[in-house]
């Protein structure tokens, strides 16, 4: 791992960045834990409801002995930035591997993640011959904050849509001085790694994804290559919309949840139930990657701004674009589960597909080692195109 400012292509500056929470804002922090007023807990105080209150009474007092500082401390170990792109300013980790040849990767985050969610990939993937790899494994790694997320601050316009954001860091990308790169992402991440399929620009290696969110249309024929884990993952979504009332809320009315989770740490804390609950109770995520995530969020006030894509992605809602960029798709057991014959619908040009049998919707905190060994098939020497564009 090097610690070396990116070369840059453009004349457009790139500034080396250090995460810094003033005091005063970690103080004020724990006065707010301190003085929380839990709700009254439902019958049974299971997760039907929502967030448990005993669950948020357990993390609030872990919370009050929670280390920011330590956090900080590894997000300051790797080499930080910022830009502007589009008048936005873009921040992002850049770490170049040993090995000049290594294929750049963009890292992108899900929501209600950050870029966060990728530090303890950046060693194995840039350095893989102290991982358990092979130099033809490594990874020149880039690893963007969402416009509007951690320090891509503040948001300056309207209409951050994910196809914005690919283009945004195909910019980055070129102005770091790559040719060539590919991308990988879960939630907001694999859709705006999609997006990057679709705009499939120059030198672009794929999209390696979590999940490719295809849904039936109406078409009773589509339902006819089906098997028993297509009628499966279709049960998993139908049960994820019914506790995804997060993404209704944030569709539909931002700015007031937004007022409720920029003034309470715990209403904040309990809206990143997708941490714990996301697979119905298999989470692998531990206490304190929830709080470093919640925490991250919390001290800078993004929360406003990162739920805001929902509403943008909806007005106006757009139709779905055929991919035709290359695609791999790696499913984790208790994750939403991509279904193929409406991804391969919605993209023509899925290279790679690969299942685990343990794992869930945030692999790159639960999973780590299970999720470097697929990036090192899809991008590596063997895991070339073998497929043809549709």
């Amino acid at each position: 791992m090097t610690n070396a400012e990116p070369t840059t292509r453009t004349t457009a500056p790139v500034r080396p960045f250090t995460a810094a929470i003033p005091p005063e804002v970690l103080e004020d922090l724990h006065h707010r834990l301190e003085r929380t007023r839990f709700a009254a807990a439902a019958p049974g105080d299971g997760w039907d409801h929502g967030t448990p209150t005993s669950y948020l009474r357990d993390m609030v007092e872990r919370w009050k002995a929670f280390d920011w500082r330590a956090v900080e401390a590894r997000i300051n170990a790797v080499p930080n930035f910022l830009t502007e792109i589009e008048h936005q300013t873009i921040h992002f980790v850049h770490v170049r591997s040993p090995h000049e040849d290594a294929t750049p990767l963009l890292l992108l985050h899900t929501y209600p993640g950050s870029f966060a969610e990728f530090l303890d990939l950046i060693g194995p993937l840039t350095d893989p011959e102290r991982h358990g790899g092979d130099a033809e494994d490594a990874f020149h790694v880039v690893v963007p904050s969402m416009p509007g997320f951690a320090f891509s601050t503040p948001v300056v316009e309207q209409g951050w849509t994910m196809d914005r954001v690919a283009s945004v860091y195909d910019t980055l990308m070129r102005r770091l001085g790559y040719d060539s790169y590919g991308a990988h992402g879960s939630d907001a991440g694999a859709m705006v790694s999609r997006e990057l399929a679709v705009l499939d620009p120059e030198g672009f290696l794929g999209a390696h994804v979590l999940q490719l969110f295809s849904f039936p249309s109406g078409d009773p024929a589509e339902l006819e290559r089906f098997g028993p884990q297509d009628y499966a993952a279709l049960e998993f979504a139908g049960w994820f919309q019914s506790v995804a009332g997060y993404h209704q809320m944030n569709a539909t009315r931002p700015q007031t949840i937004a007022a409720a989770l920029a003034d309470s740490p715990v209403g904040q804390l309990a809206y990143h139930e997708l941490f714990e609950n996301f697979g119905n109770g298999t989470s692998l995520v531990t206490p304190d990657q929830v709080l470093a995530q919640v925490s991250l969020y919390w001290l800078t006030n993004t929360a406003a701004t990162a739920v805001r894509y929902h509403y943008a992605e909806q007005h106006p809602a757009r139709d779905t674009t055929v991919s035709h960029g290359r695609i791999g798709v790696a499913v984790f057991a208790d994750d939403f589960r991509t279904i193929r014959p409406l991804a391969e619908r919605d993209n023509a040009f899925i290279d790679h597909w690969s299942e685990f049998d343990r794992g869930g919707h945030f692999a790159a905190l639960e999973v780590p080692d299970l999720l470097v060994g697929d990036l090192r098939t899809f991008f590596g020497p063997t895991g070339r195109p073998t497929g043809e564009r549709g």
